[in-house]
């Protein structure tokens, strides 16, 4: 037990000693962050491998084809078997606001988690920072070496750095190219030297942007760059549970004692050691209440528990909680929350459409156009003959054999549909038909007629089928 005590008093006094070089960063200097374990930290690296799919999900193949592809040039979007065209892109107008309503939602309930947990740049300068701390030692180390004249010993440890985020930098590029174009396609040209000026501008843009975000801006960007610590105000109440400083039991602040005065003032449960500071990325003292610079990361939750630990005491000095709470007020339930209901009924609502658009959309679509000029030809026979552009759209991935047929006229012939011919994949292929009746077979003066289109089977592919709804015009 006294070994115990022993230890934990010099871990405390440890602390102490490294707190006096911590202080609050307004920007004028580099933020080098200390790094420390614990539930939150290791949930942050969880959610930040969900961009491990943004850099290999590009690569994954399906049907001999990417499952997944932004193909902007031809105006489609290849999502496994399904593909859509512009004519579909209400659905992706659905899925932007789901994802817009599905952010103010989070917020409203849990504040910032998406910035802290989430987001590219919270991502990528964690990534940044850890080969940092590989590389160059604790944060005291680091603004030591910053500090330190130029010698080799620096030099290499800088170049080592910078060459790595470089790397990283360079590879995020050409991820987020991979997505609009095939990937094996786009490394084949890249080793080359064969992209076009557009691709190479994409990736200069990408891989500077990355470098300096994460490598040299980091928390500047947040505070300054982003916009979201603007609005956050709108969407949070004293309902969100946010990362909080419990006030009523770390106040007043003092420093833990081995021998405590008989006169001395009753102190809470904050040491003053300033490790909810030390380990924040973007600066800011948690203990100061909500602030702008604040993404919701929860790290100096797992420093502070840390520090509770060590010393003996209660954890949970800092946690996600409410101002309602804090305060003493009842935490109101998420069903007496407006905001919340109103916007998961928007998201519902959006997923709705999503998912009846997906389930409705045809691979094979067929639409017709009635010439206009003229709407009829009175041929020398006595018959009447109709002219229509017929537009098959192919959704698959593979050219397809079709033929046409026609229903709703008697005694028609059709001139330019004798053979089948092939509508082109991923593409609208126009075919322009004429039909010709007698005019004994014409009751009304429009006549309602249906085209269909059937591809033929070809390597045991299924068969596919479309039909549209028009009219055959004779005279009066």
């Amino acid at each position: 037990m006294s070994n115990q005590k022993t230890t934990n008093t010099q871990s405390i006094e440890s602390i102490y000693a490294e707190a006096q070089d911590w202080h609050l960063n307004v920007g004028g200097e580099t933020i080098h962050a200390k790094r420390v374990g614990g539930k939150f930290r290791k949930i942050k690296y969880l959610t930040g491998s969900v961009w491990l799919i943004f850099f290999f999900g590009a690569y994954l193949r399906w049907n001999e084809h990417q499952a997944v592809l932004f193909d902007i040039p031809n105006r489609q979007f290849h999502l496994f078997n399904i593909t859509l065209m512009p004519q579909d892109f209400w659905m992706f107008a659905l899925l932007m606001l789901f994802f817009a309503i599905l952010l103010a939602v989070v917020t409203a309930i849990a504040g910032r988690i998406f910035c802290g947990f989430f987001c590219f740049q919270t991502i990528w300068v964690d990534v940044f920072t850890w080969i940092e701390t590989k590389l160059e030692g604790t944060p005291q180390k680091r603004r030591k070496l910053d500090d330190a004249p130029w010698s080799i010993q620096k030099i290499r440890i800088k170049a080592i750095k910078h060459g790595l985020w470089l790397m990283i930098s360079i590879f995020t590029g050409i991820s987020f190219i991979v997505w609009f174009t095939d990937a094996y396609d786009f490394w084949g040209q890249l080793v080359h030297f064969q992209l076009n000026n557009t691709e190479w501008a994409v990736l200069a843009l990408f891989t500077a942007g990355t470098y300096i975000l994460a490598g040299f801006l980091r928390e500047q960007a947040c505070f300054w760059l982003c916009p979201y610590a603007r609005i956050q105000g709108v969407m949070i109440d004293d309902a969100t549970a946010v990362v909080s400083y419990d006030y009523h039991r770390g106040e007043p602040r003092g420093r833990v004692k081995k021998k405590k005065a008989a006169d001395a003032p009753e102190l809470g449960d904050c040491v003053e050691c300033k490790q909810c500071i030390a380990v924040c990325p973007t600066g800011v003292d948690i203990r100061m209440g909500q602030q702008e610079g604040c993404i919701n990361c929860a790290l100096c939750i797992d420093a502070c528990d840390t520090v509770m630990e060590k010393i003996g005491r209660k954890t949970g000095l800092i946690r996600y909680e409410s101002l309602d709470q804090l305060e003493g007020r009842e935490n109101r339930a998420l069903f007496k929350r407006p905001r919340v209901w109103i916007y998961s009924t928007i998201m519902s609502l959006a997923l709705a459409g999503i998912g009846y658009g997906l389930t409705t959309i045809e691979s094979f679509d067929l639409k017709v156009l009635h010439s206009r000029q003229p709407l009829f030809v009175l041929e020398s026979d006595g018959s009447i003959q109709n002219k229509y552009t017929l537009k098959i759209l192919n959704k698959t991935n593979d050219d397809r054999l079709v033929k046409i047929s026609l229903t709703g006229l008697e005694q028609y012939k059709i001139k330019g549909a004798e053979e089948s011919f092939i509508a082109k994949h991923s593409d609208i292929t126009p075919h322009i038909i004429f039909v010709r009746a007698p005019r004994s077979a014409l009751k009304i003066e429009s006549t309602p007629i249906v085209f269909h289109i059937e591809t033929i089977t070809l390597e045991q592919k299924p068969i596919m089928k479309a039909q549209r709804n028009t009219i055959f015009i004779g005279p009066n």
